[in-house]
């Protein structure tokens, strides 16, 4: 089973309206480019053929990635500011010694939210939860080192 994602509704909607163009708009228009590259003979020398089917197959794997995301992900409205870390939080910390800024939500929500982007799952993300600013902390990163976190505060994302 996939892991759950939390998304703000703005992010739930932008990626919803990505997969409905991908499904609606570039579908079509890829089946109508592969047809017309079809029609010109010979599939094996057919340049604009192949470009079409390495379009088409990087456009479904994007809507089962979307489809995916999407059934899985946890909507939820902007969290309280109470100044406890969770997901929809905008965090600023000092992480290995460099303050570092970042939300924690989804990284694949689509657009340029102006932040970094850590998941609560991520190694950084499932430590700071429930902490709150003036907490230090020390977590293991992906590669076996101890990294020390001092959170310095956190307020919910406007987006």
């Amino acid at each position: 089973m996939a892991d759950t994602q939390w998304l703000t509704q703005a992010q739930y909607d932008a990626l919803k309206a990505e997969l409905d163009e991908r499904v609606q708009k570039r579908r079509p228009h890829i089946t109508h480019l592969i047809d017309e590259a079809r029609q010109e003979g010979d599939l094996r020398e057919n340049g604009g053929y192949h470009a079409a089917r390495n379009e088409q197959s990087l456009n479904e794997s994007r809507i089962a990635s979307l489809q995916e995301m999407l059934a899985n992900a946890e909507v939820g409205e902007t969290p309280a500011d109470d100044g406890i870390v969770e997901p929809g939080m905008v965090v600023t910390a000092t992480i290995a010694g460099r303050e570092q800024t970042f939300l924690l939500g989804s990284r694949d929500a689509g657009g340029d939210l102006g932040v970094q982007v850590f998941s609560a799952k991520a190694p950084l993300g499932a430590a700071v939860i429930g902490h709150k600013a003036g907490d230090t902390l020390t977590y293991q990163a992906p590669n076996g080192r101890e990294i020390e976190v001092a959170i310095l505060g956190c307020k919910p994302f406007t987006g």
